[in-house]
């Protein structure tokens, strides 16, 4: 093998080495000769480090030497203590940016040792587009203007729960004179959504967007200080390339805050709401009909007191109105989630949607993705009224205390299912996934929480399964066990 793989010409053999993407298979196959450790080293674009990393700054300086093309870099020191030894400061980020000409991707997670000072080395980086800040907690907005004045290509900001940095100058310049196209800010206490409104005529580029808020969000009251009560009120801001928008935890009121983009966005491809007080549903009925390329829409609602001439109802933001509207105007639609929480299933009013609004959008639209979480409005029948879709491939049902065997008995002649995951679904049994099973049809089950159903009946019901008696995370693969045929 070694023979054979030395004599291909140095090209070809490059090539190779490029399509090999595990990290540990690149770092075998680097065993095998000197050429193709030298091949290897030349050839690798991207790397990931962390506690591991020690003594860190000597450490970085062996690599950045040994792999001179690096254009992706991510240093992440999760779970780090001090037994792991001293963090990367100031000394490091300035090893990386005399030892990266090509950096162009740069993630810095947990990293509690830099601070605006090594921000000043990274400013050095000119070929720097997209920058990842994640639990930093010593950055301010003193090192991020270093960073926008002097990265000028930058493209993609993302910060995420970093406590220190506040709207300064920063955002303003970048605005200005930048050409940010992905913006994500979340869980950073100093900076509000009125802060973001400086960004001023940066919007008109952006593509993405994200913004959310943690803690007792629901406590913050809005207080845009340019308001005027009384007065009309709009922002002057264009944001017509605004594709991918997210607005999670944040209090709206009428047309303050960030709650104009849902007014403004026509290009909009993803649109996510987590938990978003104070929607309107003319405001969205009138956004879904301006949406014409929209493909994915993930909302997540809970009820609120919603008040009338001479009465009050209590229910989640939206109603079958919405609906309608999407399936009317958003022929594109292809994923589709609704989470509902804190509605109770003695009170199936309190959520806006029906059943039948529902799935007269997935029949009526190409959806390909369908997630209920908490649709305790969605029975059997709803199930019968799915299984009509020509397009639906991967259905997710969480906590739908409704849902019984029979359903899974009408949704497995849906034409094109072939993944299915259920969650806390409390009256599905052991003989609806039998049914799965004699189908044959599905490529992957996913049964977690399901008290009724046995370890013993999922294993066989589809080429892969995954299952837990417990109830985890989405993200947990926590009591996985895994079949295929």
């Amino acid at each position: 093998m070694k023979c054979m793989m030395e004599d291909l010409p140095e090209p070809l053999l490059g090539e190779v080495v490029k399509r090999i993407t595990r990290a540990s298979d690149r770092k075998s196959l680097s065993l095998v000769s000197k050429q193709l450790y030298t091949l290897e080293a030349e050839h690798r674009d991207a790397i990931r480090v962390g506690c591991g990393l020690g003594p860190a700054t000597q450490a970085l300086k062996s690599l950045f030497s040994r792999f001179p093309n690096l254009c992706k870099v991510e240093i992440n020191y999760s779970g780090w203590t001090s037994s792991h030894g001293e963090q990367l400061n100031k000394h490091g980020i300035h090893v990386l940016s005399s030892h990266c000409p090509l950096l162009s991707d740069l993630t810095l997670s947990f990293c509690s040792n830099i601070g605006d000072s090594g921000l000043a080395y990274l400013s050095c980086c000119t070929k720097l587009r997209s920058l990842r800040f994640i639990s930093t907690p010593k950055i301010s907005w003193r090192g991020l203007s270093l960073v926008a004045v002097g990265c000028k290509l930058l493209s993609a900001l993302h910060l995420v729960d970093c406590m220190a940095i506040s709207i300064k100058e920063w955002l303003v310049y970048l605005g200005i004179h930048g050409s940010l196209e992905e913006l994500v800010v979340k869980d950073c206490k100093e900076i509000s959504q009125y802060d973001l409104l400086k960004f001023g005529p940066g919007w008109a580029k952006l593509q993405k967007f994200e913004f959310e808020i943690n803690g007792h969000y629901w406590l913050t009251a809005p207080s845009d200080p340019s308001y005027v009560a009384g007065y009309p009120y709009s922002y002057d801001i264009c944001c017509d390339n605004l594709k991918d928008l997210r607005l999670a935890h944040t209090v709206t009121d009428k047309e303050i805050g960030l709650r104009y983009l849902l007014g403004k966005c026509k290009a909009l491809e993803t649109l996510c709401l987590e938990y978003v007080f104070g929607l309107d549903e003319n405001e969205m009925i009138a956004l879904f009909q301006s949406c014409g390329n929209l493909k994915s829409i993930s909302l997540r609602l809970m009820p609120l007191h919603f008040y009338y001439e001479h009465d009050h109802d209590f229910r989640t933001a939206l109603t079958d109105d919405s609906l309608k509207a999407l399936a009317l105007s958003c022929p594109m639609l292809q994923v589709v989630e609704f989470t509902f929480t804190y509605c109770s299933p003695d009170y199936p009013t309190e959520i806006g949607f029906t059943q039948n609004g529902i799935v007269t959008l997935i029949q009526s639209c190409p959806i390909r993705a369908l997630v209920l979480n908490g649709a305790n409005i969605f029975y059997d029948s709803g199930m019968k009224g799915l299984s009509i879709s020509q397009s639906l491939e991967t259905l997710e049902l969480v906590d739908c205390r409704s849902i019984t065997d029979a359903g899974l008995d009408f949704i497995i002649q849906a034409p094109c299912l072939s993944n299915l995951t259920l969650r806390k679904c409390m009256r599905v049994t052991d003989k609806g996934i039998a049914a799965l099973a004699r189908s044959g049809k599905l490529e992957s089950l996913t049964v977690i929480g399901c008290r009724q159903i046995s370890q013993e009946r999922v294993l066989g019901a589809a080429k892969s399964v995954h299952y837990s008696a417990e109830v985890e995370s989405h993200d947990s693969l926590k009591g996985m066990k895994t079949q295929r045929k």
